[in-house]
């Protein structure tokens, strides 16, 4: 097949300039109504469930979605739908376990649930390292598409293209903060279900709605090993740890768990996350779909020399379909889910700057509304900065698997001290600090050591560390400290306000 990716086309232009402008539009609504802290990083707390539902989804719906699902089956094939099982699996789990707890204990960030009941200082910088490590790790992946997906389109350098992207996010952020990111994700979560709904009913259409003929042709083109595991994961222990990282990653992501503060009440906190269950489980059962149509239909070959990370099988088999109108949208949106995930990602490291580190350890707290704001925008700016730069570093990988990592990071790091914190009295500021720790520098040396920086970045003989996910060592690890540090000291005043904790995360009593 002959593509136009790569030069650029009027299709393409339009909804480009379409859905830049019509997110400029929100946030320029969104920046007359955002003055205090709480309209900065909670949108004053007045989302509705359906809205925070929409917008939850937007958020989880990344580039690594998208692109990078739809790559790694087309190339992959079946063990490709690890990631799109393993991305859906956690969120009974967030509503049961997290969603009211969080929105009842905190304010703003996560650390303030884990610190509700510890020694402010220490915990808040530790959960403030761990959560930014996972938030570099998430925007990475989405810079790395963001760069492919505007330098395809547009013509343009890859760094240029990382940098455009940097740039429109800043402006979002730092003008409409929460209000704007929320209707942001609104907006693009309508925009990519609808979208890739089209593209999967065009590549049914071709094979007479039926999907052993689709199955039937990509068996015929790649092999009946395409349809069989082993194509991506042969390593049993290696596919445990990635559905651990992907499953209770979910439950130790920053920009999730902020999404909670949004809403009045706890009530509309797990409301919120069955509407967004229903929007993501929808999207990941048609999205291998997608890949198994970009195999059969576009081929490998052609995926891996357009981006050997294959993160382009979607807008190429949309290309194929529809031609380069339909192929402008599928961009288009793609490039909307990229700027909204990458917004959603910069407000929360700098929430995590200026809340946590700025207000409660450089100003214990005595910080007046309008440093907060001037801070948290500084710290978008420094955030948005570095993420471009990583985006440039990782040029070339697939973005699904990257994303996988920072799920990796997340789960070991933030998840345990969470859930301790949320569930056993004894648990202390030394345990919490231990877990953070060693889940944070354990899950990224085993990444660093592993097949993926070891041998494909850095390309070594052989890994020091097996595994490509290092979940099924470093999460039970960080368990493992916060509950042997807070069996080696004790707390009475911790132990003392549990029983506050407990109340005010079942009843809401105390709650913003």
């Amino acid at each position: 097949m002959q593509t136009t990716l790569g030069t650029p086309t009027l299709p393409a232009v339009l909804f480009f300039l379409l859905i830049v402008a019509l997110t400029l539009a929100i946030t320029y609504w969104a920046a007359r109504r955002t003055r205090s802290t709480a309209q900065f990083y909670a949108a004053g707390r007045s989302i509705s469930p359906l809205q925070n539902g929409l917008a939850l989804a937007g958020d989880y719906m990344s580039a690594a979605s998208f692109l990078g699902i739809a790559g790694l089956v087309a190339l992959r094939g079946y063990d490709g739908m690890i990631y799109a099982t393993g991305w859906l699996v956690g969120w009974p789990a967030l509503m049961f376990l997290i969603a009211e707890p969080v929105r009842n204990l905190g304010k703003y960030t996560f650390a303030d649930v884990v610190a509700f009941r510890l020694r402010p200082v220490p915990v808040r910088i530790a959960a403030a390292f761990g959560g930014i490590l996972t938030l570099l790790f998430y925007v990475l992946a989405q810079m790395v598409g963001a760069g492919n997906l505007v330098r395809l389109m547009f013509g343009m350098t890859y760094e240029w293209a990382v940098m455009l992207v940097a740039a429109v996010m800043l402006i979002y952020v730092l003008f409409g903060g929460m209000i704007a990111t929320t209707w942001v994700q609104i907006v693009k979560a309508l925009l990519l279900l609808f979208g890739v709904t089209l593209l999967t009913l065009f590549i049914l259409a071709r094979f007479h709605f039926s999907l052993g003929e689709l199955y039937d042709a990509v068996a015929a083109r790649d092999g009946q090993a395409a349809l069989e595991p082993g194509g991506l994961v042969s390593d049993p222990v290696d596919a445990v740890s990635l559905g651990i990282a992907l499953m209770f990653g979910l439950l130790g992501l920053p920009h999730i768990l902020m999404r909670f503060y949004t809403v009045p009440d706890a009530r509309a906190a797990r409301a919120s996350v069955l509407y967004a269950t229903g929007f993501v489980g929808y999207f990941y059962l048609i999205i291998p779909i997608v890949g198994f149509g970009a195999s059969a239909l576009v081929g490998r070959d052609l995926i891996r020399r357009i981006d050997p990370g294959g993160n382009m099988a979607a807008p190429l088999v949309a290309e194929l379909l529809g031609g380069s109108q339909f192929l402008g949208f599928i961009a288009a949106v793609a490039f909307a889910t990229i700027l909204a995930v990458v917004a959603g990602l910069t407000l929360a490291g700098a929430s995590a700057l200026s809340h946590d580190i700025f207000t409660h350890v450089v100003r214990k707290g005595r910080a007046t509304e309008a440093e907060q704001v001037r801070v948290a925008r500084i710290s978008t700016v420094v955030f948005g900065v570095v993420a471009a730069v990583l985006g440039i570093l990782f040029k070339g990988q697939n973005v699904a698997f990257m994303v996988g990592l920072a799920f990796a990071v997340a789960c070991s790091a933030n998840f345990p001290p969470l859930l301790l914190s949320i569930v056993w009295r004894r648990f202390n500021t030394v345990g919490a600090v231990s877990a953070i720790a060693a889940g944070a520098v354990l899950s990224v040396a085993l990444i660093v050591l592993s097949p993926t920086i070891w041998v494909d970045l850095l390309h070594r003989p052989a890994a020091i560390f097996p595994l490509r996910n290092p979940a099924i060592v470093s999460m039970p690890v960080s368990f493992l400290f916060g509950i042997v540090g807070s069996l080696l000291t004790r707390e009475p005043a911790a132990e003392e306000k549990f029983d506050d904790e407990k109340l005010r995360t079942y009843l809401g009593v105390g709650a913003e």
